[in-house]
């Protein structure tokens, strides 16, 4: 029998989250595998925009990405409710990039610095006295979790995957626009569309990027998900905002929200990043933004607890990383943070069609706060000091 290939980290996902371990750990001086079922490039259908604090954080130069990528530069936002009158708010700056997550995931991943083992599921997962042993094949001192939300080393950690979690669940679809199509889109490339159910329970969105078009929706209660998603899709088309052929086979797909998720950030020697660990933020559902800067946190409590430890890591030095994250994200009171059930008040349904309604709460709230985060500064480039 072949001895296992050794490795000081095993990052088992490589999208955001695990690329971005992974090059922090690489530039460090760490030897990481990145550990993915998929082939890359791989489709990813998601609304899909980065904000310039994630440009610099990950020092991404744009004139090189946007040279043979999609790159949507972003300066204003059509808002409201679904079937309402819309709030149009334009920023003076680009404040967004419209990116396509097929794209944007295999760029990261090949300048990790990692290497990669692509098209190859974890099938398994052991225990060894310095570290684990995946697939038989595979020892690492520390196992990063970043699978997205089916994540098999969530599993691992107890995630109670398809039952015990409150999750938001959401079907979309990214289709490349015909010449037809797009003089039949009312959606500007520069001005993502993010409409509100009634309900308050979710909202859906149109982000076109150039001639790629992404429509979804997604909501807290997932009971008749698609129901609501055809009836939002029905009103786009009666609003000629969408082209009326609109495609009707979307794809589904669930996360978690930050305050909300009860899966453990670190334990047993192993640590979850990403939609692994169930850090959208809690009003957007948005995951990129987070899940880069969990995988820098988690990659800074690696490296530190591996320069102290010459065999096995010492799992209260993985510690770090908890507490990083509730330093940047806040604390998590997890599985007993459930948003109320049931019908919402009619008191709120009102308050809230006023709100979305008005131009400054939908720029300074609703765009500024829920959406881009303006608020928190970037987290420093790799290979730049914290």
């Amino acid at each position: 029998m072949s001895m296992p290939d050794r490795t000081d980290v095993l990052v088992v996902g490589g999208g955001p989250a695990g690329s971005t371990c992974a090059r922090l750990l690489s530039a460090r001086g760490f030897d990481v595998t990145v550990l993915d079922r998929s082939a890359f490039p791989r489709d990813k259908t998601c609304a899909g925009w980065i904000t310039p604090q994630v440009v610099q954080t990950l020092a991404i130069d744009l004139q090189d990405y946007g040279r043979s990528r999609t790159l949507q530069p972003i300066r204003e936002f059509r808002t409201g409710l679904i079937g309402g009158r819309p709030v149009l708010t334009d920023y003076p700056d680009t404040v967004s990039y419209g990116i396509r997550r097929s794209e944007f995931d295999h760029y990261l991943l090949e300048r990790s610095g990692a290497r990669l083992r692509l098209g190859e599921p974890l099938g398994s997962l052991e225990r060894a006295p310095d570290g684990w042993v995946a697939n038989g094949a595979i020892h690492a001192r520390v196992v990063v979790g970043a699978g997205g939300h089916f994540c098999p080393v969530a599993r691992r950690l107890g995630a109670e995957i398809g039952s015990g979690e409150q999750v938001i669940a959401a079907q979309e679809i990214e289709y490349h626009l015909d010449a037809a199509q797009a003089a039949d889109c009312s959606v500007e490339p520069s001005r993502p569309e993010l409409y509100f159910c009634a309900d308050l329970k979710g909202y859906g969105w149109c982000v076109r990027k150039g001639d790629w078009l992404n429509v979804g929706l997604g909501r807290e209660d997932k009971q008749q998900l698609s129901t609501h998603v055809a009836a939002f899709c029905d009103w786009l088309r009666r609003e000629r905002r969408v082209p009326a052929d609109l495609p009707t086979r979307f794809k589904g797909h669930a996360y978690l929200l930050y305050p909300q998720a009860p899966r453990p950030l670190v334990a047993d020697g192993m640590l979850l990043a990403g939609d692994a660990a169930g850090l959208a933020y809690a009003q957007s559902g948005e995951g990129i933004r987070p899940a880069i800067e969990s995988g820098i946190l988690a990659g800074e409590a690696i490296a530190g607890a591996l320069s102290t430890s010459r065999g096995a890591v010492d799992p209260a030095l993985l510690d770090a990383y908890r507490v990083a994250m509730e330093r940047r994200f806040g604390h998590r009171p997890g599985a007993g943070a459930r948003p109320p059930s049931g019908p919402t008040p009619a008191w709120r349904r009102r308050l809230g069609g006023l709100l979305l309604g008005n131009r400054w709460f939908s720029r300074h709230v609703v765009i500024d706060r829920w959406f881009l985060h303006g608020q928190q500064a970037a987290l420093p480039a790799i290979g730049q000091a914290r």
